[in-house]
């Protein structure tokens, strides 16, 4: 019996599986399938993304539809429109000897209208991101009042994109599910907390431990000195010829800045972030995908729900502030039983959040030394001359001009041809790092350099959070602001919405604390009137933002004159 069969799918599944190649279920698939094909159990599911979760909750949903009914009967939420169109593609390969079964995308960045009419006639299964499905349920264009079976794939993505109200919303508008299984690579206290409202008594399956790391990733890390960052990022990609992957960055303007140095050097790189329309994303993302780019530079939130097979290294331009970040960038390589190398390039400062991820992933972090220029030349050199002995000469009347070829090199011995063949392949190489310095020094001069760039920036790593305080350090001011998580935000995502909104570097900021209605930020005084000027008076889910000094000594020019009516609440004492 085939070991997808003995899971209890039927014969049209399993021979689609089959006709993919696939034998064996993973992990994941194994566990949950069987429990999934009752179709009356709540269930959570922690595996890392690449582990076959789509197939896990796929299959068992397509055997579940009755194909005489012609409305949504399942419905797949996720976070981004790449997940929600690769989640659908997938459904379709499935169902290929399953007839009348049919799926349905909704996403933003599409006619709407067009995918109304879709709906119109009819289809078992929506895939979903949580804004259009909103849209579309407010408009009453779809009916959720059958849907029996609801899937949160990538939950804990949603929550970290700040879609907590959306999700909530939709459970409340599928008050006749019989089932809802959620997928999720970890399990934080807000996908808990759905669980625990949302579901009743449900059967939770770990693959791995949670937070585990794929144990096909092989993790390096790189310590370089803040102004060496750039230069080091440029050797590791130029180390690894052949390389196809993504490189993480904390912002969209550093994505953009360090794309643009890249593209001007000759690279194969584009970026991907929050800035771009969806028809500029589509084509950077078909590009990717048909890799004609070598290189994607993303921030995080640009890169949810990226799904591409065959990525050999993700590179972690700056370590996350939010250790779980690194589980879901490391993810995006080694996937569907394939290895990886997930690179991450720190600050000596920075080595115990190494010894965090190692505690946290369960995985062992390999330090190497950045490369020197003649290590890169010598890698290069070798990855060309396995290309010119691998070259397919079966096509083409090469014999035709071996006379020719012949006299033409009569006078010439083996070894200067192949001399000749390197200097003309590899001259701009042999010239760039002929006198390249050696970025594993940490002198006494460059531990000077590093402190002076974490405070101007020049790609420096800045400040570890919880570095300054503002009392003692006369260089900060400490902020107030009305967001805190119950507005959806972790460390990570609120970073890098202040970053974003106010254009600054992370060098600039200090400790950040936050509270469940809000936060605290230190920042460089010199900075602090920029960021508020960025930042107050803003909305953020429907809701005006307000930003200020926390002793409310700062206001902006359009203030002079008028009182404030907001700042901080004082912090009281509570017993316990």
């Amino acid at each position: 019996m085939n070991a997808f069969q003995a899971l209890g799918l039927n014969e049209q599944l399993v021979q689609a599986v089959t006709d993919l190649g696939f034998e064996t279920p993973s992990a994941i698939q194994e566990k949950a399938i069987p429990i999934l094909l009752s179709g009356t159990t709540d269930f959570v599911g922690l595996a890392q993304t690449g582990t076959g979760k789509t197939a896990a909750f796929g299959l068992p949903l397509l055997q579940l539809m009755d194909e005489t009914q012609r409305h949504p009967q399942a419905l797949i939420v996720c976070p981004t429109r790449e997940l929600c169109l690769q989640i659908t593609n997938d459904l379709e390969t499935y169902k290929k000897h399953s007839k009348g079964i049919y799926t349905e995308a909704v996403y933003g960045g599409a006619s709407i209208m067009m995918q109304i009419r879709n709906l119109k006639k009819g289809v078992q299964i929506v895939v979903a991101t949580p804004g259009r499905l909103i849209d579309l349920i407010e408009r009453k264009a779809i009916d959720l009042q059958k849907v029996k079976y609801v899937v949160l794939d990538e939950a804990d993505e949603m929550l970290n994109m700040g879609f907590r109200d959306d999700i909530d919303f939709v459970l409340k508008n599928t008050i006749n599910r019989e089932s809802t299984w959620l997928f999720s690579a970890t399990m934080p206290p807000e996908v808990r907390a759905i669980s625990r409202n949302y579901m009743e008594n449900p059967k939770e399956i770990t693959v791995g431990k949670k937070n585990t790391a794929n144990v096909n990733i092989d993790h390096q890390f790189y310590v370089a000195a803040a102004p060496h960052r750039y230069e080091t990022l440029k050797r590791l990609v130029d180390f690894n010829p052949g390389m196809y992957g993504i490189i993480f960055t904390r912002t969209k303007a550093d994505a953009q800045e360090i794309a643009e140095r890249l593209v001007k050097e000759g690279y194969d790189i584009e970026a991907l972030h929050g800035d771009l329309t969806q028809q500029q994303r589509d084509k950077v993302m078909g590009r990717f995908r048909q890799k004609s780019i070598q290189l994607l530079i993303a921030t995080d939130v640009a890169a949810r729900g990226i799904d591409v097979d065959g990525i050999t290294h993700v590179i972690n331009f700056e370590l996350p502030d939010d250790m779980e970040v690194y589980t879901h960038r490391s993810g995006r390589t080694a996937r569907a039983g394939k290895s990886g190398i997930c690179i991450s390039i720190c600050h000596s400062k920075e080595t115990y959040k190494i010894k965090q991820l190692e505690r946290m992933t369960n995985a062992q972090f390999h330090k190497l030394d950045i490369p020197s220029g003649k290590d890169v030349c010598r890698k290069q050199f070798f990855h060309f001359m396995d290309k010119l002995m691998q070259a397919d000469m079966s096509h083409g009347d090469y014999e035709t001009y071996l006379p020719d070829l012949v006299k033409k090199f009569e006078g010439i011995t083996k070894e200067e041809v192949l001399q000749r063949v390197a200097a003309l392949e590899f001259s701009h190489f042999l010239k760039y790092y002929e006198n390249a310095e050696d970025l594993n020094r940490s002198d006494f001069r460059n531990d000077r350099k590093d402190r002076k760039d974490n405070v101007k920036g020049n790609f420096g790593e800045g400040r570890p959070a919880g570095q300054y305080s503002s009392r003692g350090d006369n260089g900060f001011t400490r902020l107030f602001i009305n967001l805190g998580t119950k507005d959806g935000f972790y460390k990570a995502s609120f970073l890098q919405f202040i970053l974003d909104e106010s254009n600054l570097k992370k060098e600039v900021l200090g400790k950040i604390d936050m509270r469940k209605m809000n936060s605290w930020v230190e920042i460089d005084k010199a900075e602090s009137a920029r960021m508020i000027n960025a930042i107050d008076g803003k909305r953020y889910n429907n809701r005006v933002v307000r930003m200020n000094e926390a002793d409310g000594g700062f206001k902006r020019p359009s203030d002079e004159g008028r009182k404030r009516t907001y700042g901080p609440p004082r912090e009281r004492k509570s017993f316990r």
